[in-house]
């Protein structure tokens, strides 16, 4: 009686360790997650390029506010280079970084590394560009549409109420595109009269075509707003050539549009701020490292360059 009991009573200890086992194999991969989840406390920075001033400027602001929260920060520059990128990524989720602030070269080609992230249970924001096809955990960009908004209402204090303007329009179906047209035409629509809304796949040779094609159809045009300085510039140069007084708006502050509009050739430019992105991505690493909540996008502000602020 007494052999039975003690085997009932091995058995049911054998049990409990096998249920033990299970759930530690259960708890193993929860831990493993969550272990990828909390990380080491550092963050990951992973640049397109940092040949590039824009990108620079968001670097500082970014290695600004990692030196203030005191957490540490790696940064990685891809130097544009897609599979170098994909390697800097590889190499930071190996690191075990608890976020991964992303600055995509291209954002199809940089999605399965991030998806990789995500899995590994890395936090991810996205910063200037986004990530297709992958649901990071914040997104922070320019506010385009207001920027645009902005750059209109200026155009139309340039040239007044019922002017005649024209829109040179991004690459179709981009966010940018969308974004800086929905700011363009809050005012315009009710403020111009817009005689013609183009691409030109914010390319400036084709800013420059499109923008002789228009003045053939009206010559008497007044304004133009461009959804970048490229098409911008390549719209001033079609404007030059025609002898035409015509006040041109432009987007991204590049350092031909300052120069350009430093000197009254062209009348402003919206400028985005890459310091102040860096920054917020920092900032807001810090948060989801302390596990608060964050907005899932999050927009920038942008302001305006006249030739009186331009220095």
């Amino acid at each position: 009686m007494k052999r039975k009991i003690l085997a009932m009573m091995m058995a049911a200890t054998m049990a409990i360790g096998m249920m033990g086992c299970q759930a530690a194999s259960i708890d193993g991969e929860g831990t493993g997650k969550e272990a990828a989840q909390e990380g080491d406390g550092s963050i990951g920075l992973a640049i397109s390029t940092l040949n590039n001033p824009f990108f620079v400027s968001l670097s500082e602001g970014a290695s600004a506010a990692a030196d203030e929260a005191g957490v540490s920060l790696i940064t990685v520059d891809a130097r544009d280079d897609v599979a170098k990128q994909t390697s800097d990524v590889e190499d930071l989720i190996s690191k075990n970084v608890s976020v991964l602030i992303i600055n995509p070269v291209d954002s199809d080609a940089i999605a399965p590394a991030i998806k990789d992230a995500v899995e590994k249970g890395i936090k991810v924001i996205s910063v200037d560009r986004i990530v297709n096809g992958v649901d990071v955990d914040c997104q922070i960009a320019s506010d385009n549409v207001e920027g645009a908004k902005m750059a209109t209402e200026y155009l139309l204090e340039m040239v007044g109420k019922d002017a005649k303007v024209a829109e040179i329009q991004g690459v179709p179906g981009a966010s940018a595109t969308i974004d800086r047209g929905e700011g363009f035409h809050k005012v315009a629509d009710e403020s111009f009269d817009v005689v013609s809304s183009q691409t030109a796949n914010f390319n400036r040779a084709e800013g420059l075509t499109v923008m002789e094609n228009i003045l053939q159809s009206a010559s008497d045009l007044q304004g133009v707003f461009a959804h970048n300085d490229e098409m911008a510039l390549g719209a001033l140069e079609a404007v030059s050539s025609a002898g035409k007084d015509i006040k041109i708006v432009g987007f991204d502050a590049t350092d031909d549009a300052i120069a350009a509009v430093k000197e009254g050739k062209m009348a402003a430019t919206v400028a985005q701020q890459p310091e102040s992105m860096g920054e917020t991505a920092v900032k807001t690493a810090v948060k989801l490292i302390n596990d608060e909540e964050v907005e899932k996008n999050i927009p920038v502000e942008v302001t305006l360059i006249t030739k009186d602020t331009a220095e």
